[in-house]
């Protein structure tokens, strides 16, 4: 990672730069409430910004978790120039050490299509069968 890049767990950050990078991560829809940002972090049980030395947030990612036994990693993004500085595993590894520092003994994530090499050199594996998913009808 760059040295003017550090990682830090927020608990509010300015949703304009939280959007922007739900954005670069192709996850953002139009109709989706600014204001829902604020209740994403805090809802969140970790939420990792990578800030550049000017301060804004350049790479972003959250854990939900109960706090007790396991923890899903998800919205890892990292803002297209600033993408293959190993920004984006910095905030993996950044919100598994708080996820194993309070005793959670099950990390997982779901990885978009084509991503298993970003994620297997930080120590995640495959699950055996097919993930699911219940999409309710629009």
């Amino acid at each position: 990672m760059q040295e003017d890049v550090k990682i830090q767990l927020v608990d509010a950050w300015p949703e304009e730069e939280i959007i922007e990078l739900y954005e670069a991560g192709g996850w953002w829809k139009e109709h989706y409430p600014p204001e829902s940002i604020e209740s994403i972090i805090e809802g969140s049980f970790a939420f990792a910004v990578a800030v550049n030395a000017a301060g804004k947030a350049v790479g972003m990612g959250r854990v939900i978790s109960d706090g007790t036994s396991d923890a899903w990693i998800q919205d890892v993004a990292v803002l297209q120039e600033w993408r293959g500085l190993g920004i984006g595993h910095d905030i993996i590894r950044a919100l598994v050490d708080h996820c194993v520092r309070r005793g959670l003994c099950w990390i997982g994530l779901v990885a978009e299509p084509g991503t298993r090499e970003f994620y297997t050199p930080l120590g995640f594996k495959e699950l055996p069968g097919e993930p699911m998913v219940f999409e309710p009808e629009e």
